[in-house]
C-alpha cells in the first residue's frame, strides 16, 4: 500500500533513471494531457510532499501524480517487458537507458514548477519533508489536537493533519502507543504521536520492506497491520480487525484488543463471530 515512505522511494529510483537525461519520448495518457509531448524535456528533479509525486522538468514544468491504492511509476530497460497491462499506463517516458512507465496513477497534473505548492497546500506538514524541524512537529501537533474527540485513527489518515501516514503506519502507530485507533485523539500525547509517526517514516524511506518492530524476520516485521488471526507480537493474543470510518473512504484497521483496550469498530468483512468486535 503506497504512503509516504512508498512515494520516497518511488521518487528515488525515478531520479535514479531519469536525472539529467533527455526524453525521447514523453507520452501522457490522461483526458486533459493527452495532448501534451514531452520529449526533448530534461527531468531536472522530484519532489515528494506525503503521498504526492512532482516530476520536474527543465523549462519550469512540473508532472504532479498521486499513487492512490493501486499507482505505481516502474523502471524498465528500453525493450523491457511491462509487469501491468498496457491499459493501465498514464505516463511513458524514455530516454536512452531507461523507459518509466506510471500505472493507474491519479491526480495528474502538469503545472509550473512554482507553483507546486498551490496544489499541496491543503496537506499537513510532511513527515519526511527535509526541512521538519521543531516548527513542523509543532504544526503537525496543532493539527492533530484541533479536534480532540475525533477517533485516533482517522485523524492519522487525515492527510490534512500531517502527510504520509496511511493505513499500515496507523494500525503500527496505535498498537505501539497502546491505544485502539477507535480511541480519541485526546487519549495520547500529540508530541509523542507526531515524533512517532515521523520516526517510523524516516527509518522506512529506503526499505523495500516495511519494519516497524525492529525484527525483519518473514512474518514479524509489523505489529499488527495485515495480521488478523493471528498472534500479537507482544502478548500472544489474537489480532483483530475492525471497520473505522462511516462512508466510502472507511477501511479495515488491525489491533490487538488486549494490548490496545479502549472503543472499537464493527467487525470487518470475514471477521468470526468468536472474533467479532463492537463499538463500546
Amino acid at each position: 500500500m503506497p504512503e509516504g515512505d512508498t512515494v520516497y522511494r518511488t521518487a528515488a529510483r525515478l531520479r535514479t533513471a531519469l536525472l539529467d537525461r533527455v526524453l525521447t519520448k514523453g507520452e501522457l495518457r490522461h483526458p486533459r494531457l493527452s495532448t501534451v509531448d514531452l520529449a526533448g524535456r530534461v527531468v531536472v528533479g522530484t519532489r515528494t510532499v506525503g503521498k504526492h509525486l512532482f516530476l520536474r522538468f527543465d523549462r519550469d514544468l512540473s508532472l504532479r501524480s498521486h499513487l492512490g491504492m493501486d499507482g505505481a511509476w516502474d523502471v524498465y530497460a528500453p525493450r523491457g517487458r511491462w509487469r501491468r497491462p498496457a491499459h493501465q499506463v498514464r505516463a511513458h517516458l524514455v530516454n536512452a537507458e531507461h523507459q518509466v512507465v506510471g500505472f493507474n496513477l491519479h491526480e495528474m497534473a502538469l503545472v509550473p514548477t512554482a507553483e507546486e505548492d498551490r496544489l499541496v497546500a491543503h496537506l499537513g506538514p510532511d513527515l519526511l519533508d527535509p526541512a521538519w524541524g521543531p516548527e513542523l512537529a509543532a504544526e503537525a501537533q496543532s493539527r492533530l489536537t484541533a479536534d480532540p474527540a475525533r477517533e485516533l485513527g482517522l485523524a492519522l489518515l487525515d492527510q490534512r493533519v500531517m502527510a504520509g501516514v496511511g493505513n499500515v503506519y496507523k494500525a503500527e502507530i496505535c498498537h505501539i502507543l497502546r491505544v485502539s485507533p477507535w480511541s480519541p485523539v485526546s487519549a495520547v500525547s500529540a508530541e509523542e504521536t507526531v515524533e512517532l509517526a515521523r520516526d517510523l517514516l524516516e527509518r522506512n524511506k529506503m526499505r523495500v520492506d516495511r519494519c516497524t518492530t525492529g525484527d525483519t524476520r518473514r512474518g514479524r516485521e509489523l505489529w499488527v497491520y495485515g495480521r488478523r488471526r493471528t498472534p500479537c507480537l507482544r502478548c500472544g493474543g489474537a489480532v483483530v480487525a475492525g471497520v473505522q470510518g462511516a462512508d466510502v473512504r472507511e477501511r479495515v484497521a488491525y489491533f490487538c484488543p488486549v494490548c490496545q483496550p479502549g472503543p472499537r469498530g464493527a467487525a470487518a468483512p470475514g471477521t468470526r463471530a468468536r472474533a467479532a468486535v463492537r463499538y463500546l
